[in-house]
């Protein structure tokens, strides 16, 4: 995997030959599964020699994963270690809730004897990943040619929802992690406040996060079935029960033309081209915005493009900027191990 020039990633350490030929396992962790990599450093890129998934709620902490990685693959003397969790990192130490794990660079360098441990929210990670994206990982929404000059937004919805950034420095672009997901909801119509006041009962706080993600969107589901009254195939509540939520609704939507599937889908994404016009205004990312995470590469096909791109650009002052800002969705699944990794192989302060 080699850099994408339409990403002119800072990274200082790619001029110097010391990061050549360095193993590294990078290792995205999340509540359902943890990925890890076994990679070697070279050329400015990196190669990924082996990669594996294991069930998270299946071991009491990373380290035994970590571990097992390890074994599996009699791995030797690996140099770097570089790890992207699901929620914020501060002075190499990370309690993810989903997780519940402690999380400290310290123990992994003293356990396993790594050189050099980095860890980094997975959405920071990612936005390094992005760099060794190749053009046919991008699907464009709205574009005019390429990711312009100037700073980009990254919105990835999925167990949970992930928002980062790239600064632009003038000459690079600098990955940076934000909890915007965090922020509050806000309805704009009757019916949305319905909806808020609804989520309100449940958690009292109505994060961004509650409406835009895995949790968010059963959570639109149950709303126009429980509160809107929109009727529910009973065929479709035991599968939904059963299986992969997501994927379900949206194959009841496409396949079997479920109307309050589709609306759902449609709710979720208006919802989608709502966030990201907040985020991308807060960063004033003309550069262009990024859309990853879980649910937009499952339900891509079901996108309205055009619709999105009208949502999107809605605003009381500033729709000139939105309208130019270009938009891609990102189909590669693997950008925050990829990106951990590349960040521990060439980032230097």
């Amino acid at each position: 995997m080699i850099l994408n020039p339409k990403f002119p990633l800072y990274l200082p350490g790619v001029k110097n030959a010391g990061n050549d030929n360095i193993s590294i396992i990078g290792a995205n962790l999340r509540e359902d599964s943890t990925t890890l990599g076994y990679f070697i450093s070279g050329n400015g890129g990196l190669e990924v020699k082996i990669q594996n998934i294991y069930p998270t709620k299946e071991y009491a902490s990373f380290a035994d994963i970590l571990r097992k990685f390890i074994q599996d693959n009699q791995l030797e003397d690996v140099k770097r270690l570089s790890v992207a969790v699901p929620g914020p990192v501060l002075n190499g130490k990370s309690n993810p809730v989903r997780l519940g794990w402690n999380l400290d660079i310290e123990d992994f360098k003293r356990d396993f004897n790594f050189e050099r441990v980095d860890m980094l929210n997975d959405q920071e990670a990612s936005a390094y990943g992005m760099a060794l994206l190749e053009d046919s990982d991008l699907d464009p929404i709205y574009t005019s040619g390429n990711l312009e000059k100037g700073n980009v937004a990254i919105l990835a919805p999925g167990n949970g929802l992930g928002e980062a950034g790239y600064f632009f420095d003038g000459k690079y672009i600098r990955p940076f992690a934000t909890e915007g997901g965090h922020s509050e909801f806000s309805p704009r119509t009757n019916v949305e406040v319905e909806f808020y006041q609804f989520l309100n009962n449940i958690y009292g706080i109505v994060s961004w996060e509650n409406v835009l993600s895995k949790t968010g969107l059963f959570n639109i589901y149950r709303f126009l079935r429980d509160v809107k009254r929109h009727p529910e195939p009973e065929w479709l509540a035991e599968r939904l029960s059963e299986c992969n939520f997501v994927q379900e609704l949206y194959k009841a939507a496409v396949e079997d033309d479920v109307l309050i599937c589709k609306i759902a889908l449609d709710t979720f994404l208006e919802f989608l081209a709502r966030e990201a016009n907040n985020l991308t205004l807060k960063l004033k990312a003309t550069g262009g915005l990024l859309i990853s995470g879980d649910i937009p590469q499952e339900i891509r096909s079901y996108i309205d493009k055009d619709k999105f791109y009208e949502k999107f650009k809605i605003s009381d002052k500033m729709e000139e900027m939105l309208r130019n800002i270009p938009i891609y969705l990102n189909k590669n699944e693997n950008t925050a191990l990829n990106g951990a990794a590349l960040y521990t192989a060439y980032y230097q302060d």
